[in-house]
């Protein structure tokens, strides 16, 4: 686990949850993520939060999104050279969509099994138990895609983005 970042990365990371709460605001989960340009790791290429409710399609995670648009806008040298910063690992179909696309380094605020956790939290807290139940298994990126550098999660964000899912949770 990579507990160093330098104040570039860590700006990227806290845009990634200024986006999740854009999403949380706008009805949707609370998930941001940023794609930065590998040659200038100040440039951020593309960004998107999550619009699974707001558009009815569960696919529209902010990790698929950015995939999707760096296929149609980076040569795949650049791809492979890029790093998504984002909110939350990645779920699986954005793990495969990340590998299939050629996509380089990650950089999570917090684990999908940190999100499990919290989740089954949140609904004890609420008196439910059972209800934190997703239609897919989280799991780690590099169970997904072994070969993807992955970093994170990130522990002096992580109060942020789980407080940002408690909102969402009720």
């Amino acid at each position: 686990m990579d507990t160093s970042y330098t104040p570039t990365e860590l700006s990227h990371l806290r845009r990634t949850i200024a986006l999740a709460a854009e999403a949380l605001e706008a009805g949707d989960s609370p998930f941001g993520s940023v794609l930065v340009d590998g040659k200038n790791p100040s440039s951020v290429l593309h960004e998107d939060r999550n619009r699974t409710k707001t558009m009815d399609d569960a696919t529209r995670h902010p990790e698929f999104e950015i995939a999707r648009w760096a296929a149609a806008h980076m040569t795949p040298e650049d791809r492979r050279a890029a790093t998504v910063f984002t909110s939350g690992e990645h779920c699986p179909m954005c793990s495969a969509a990340h590998a299939w696309v050629g996509l380089g380094r990650i950089v999570y605020v917090a684990s999908a099994e940190q999100l499990c956790a919290w989740m089954e939290e949140f609904a004890r807290g609420r008196g439910v138990l059972g209800e934190a139940k997703l239609p897919v298994a989280l799991m780690p990126i590099r169970q997904v895609a072994p070969g993807l550098e992955v970093a994170g999660p990130v522990p002096e964000l992580e109060g942020e983005i789980k407080d940002l899912h408690r909102r969402h949770a009720g």
